[in-house]
């Protein structure tokens, strides 16, 4: 995947963490902590790309064995066993990790959910196009397409009208149909915290491989901290969500009004009918077919094809409809 820094989507209000800044938070819940004076942050990082001088939201100690020591950084955690190494030297313990990614999200950056968020557009063509977009000159934009900071738009892509992009790279020759949506808020929470105020910032971005083609109405957020990916030579039909920290790769297919949730990741080659979903954090293999409007509520291995709800081997799923039919049901 592209690497991306948060600062070409968001500006830092503050990027130097010091003992004082944790204590002065409005209403934060942390129970200990330990900041070196030194400390400067550049980014926010996942465990799956960690970066030098960012911040890393951990909720297991033994996460702890993939971190590299030569790389620094500061731990927000909530357990305290992790907090009582003492061979990490910036970390911070909370009560409440999803709270305390909110109010320290919101503390360092200025995403665009926030009023103080600034961008500067240019009318081409009908269309608003912010000053600080990358877009190749070799780009067919079309009238009342809204396109923010963040976004990079390769050679030979074409955007339909009244679609609106921001916090999204898309490769070279890919189609983004009418009315679609790419890089929006993505809709993270914890069920033990509702509320709007709750929802928790997303300052990752989208990234869509060359030869994508996505039809019209199409939703895909960005994810919360590092990407939602859409592989190369990929068809989408109209009507399709893609929610955050979604990954599919190469050559995919998916028919209309389906949804995907958050952090699935998907293999090489999925054919998915129409009306389907699947369910969030799951697996799905390569060269993986889903049935029209089947529900997809655990992990599928390689080479399957799926069909009802719970999806189930196809096979098997005829076998139930056959015996049901043979029982009275229509």
């Amino acid at each position: 995947m592209k690497d991306f820094n948060k600062t070409s989507l968001y500006s830092f209000k503050k990027n130097k963490l010091l003992n004082s800044d944790i204590t002065n938070l409005d209403n934060f819940s942390y129970l200990e902590y330990r900041i070196s004076d030194s400390f400067l942050i550049d980014q926010v990082s996942s465990l799956s790309s960690i970066k030098e001088n960012s911040i890393l939201f951990i909720n297991n100690k033994n996460l702890i064995n993939f971190l590299d020591n030569k790389i620094n950084f500061h731990i927000v955690t909530d357990d305290s066993d992790l907090f009582n190494n003492s061979k990490i030297q910036n970390i911070t313990l909370v009560k409440d990790l999803d709270k305390s990614y909110n109010q320290i999200i919101r503390f360092l950056f200025i995403d665009e959910d926030q009023i103080e968020y600034e961008d500067e557009f240019k009318t081409i063509n009908g269309s608003s196009i912010s000053i600080n977009a990358q877009i190749d000159e070799n780009v067919r934009i079309e009238p009342n397409c809204t396109i923010h900071r963040g976004v990079t738009i390769s050679k030979r892509c074409i955007i339909k009208s009244n679609t609106s992009l921001s916090n999204a790279f898309i490769d070279e020759s890919s189609i983004i149909g009418q009315n679609s949506t790419i890089g929006s808020t993505g809709f993270g929470f914890n069920l033990m915290n509702l509320g709007s105020t709750n929802l928790l910032p997303h300052i990752g971005n989208v990234l869509i491989s060359k030869n994508v083609r996505i039809g019209s109405s199409c939703t895909i957020d960005r994810a919360r901290i590092d990407s939602t990916y859409i592989g190369a030579n990929s068809m989408l039909d109209n009507s399709i969500h893609i929610a955050h920290n979604v990954s599919i790769d190469d050559n995919a297919c998916i028919a209309a009004q389906c949804g995907i949730s958050g952090s699935v990741k998907i293999g090489k080659n999925l054919i998915m009918g129409g009306q389907s979903g699947i369910a969030g954090h799951l697996t799905i293999g390569d060269y993986v077919r889903i049935a029209a409007k089947s529900g997809v509520t655990k992990n599928i291995s390689s080479n399957s094809t799926i069909a009802g709800f719970p999806a189930i081997d196809i096979k098997e799923w005829k076998k139930q409809i056959i015996k049901k039919k043979k029982n009275g049901h229509r």
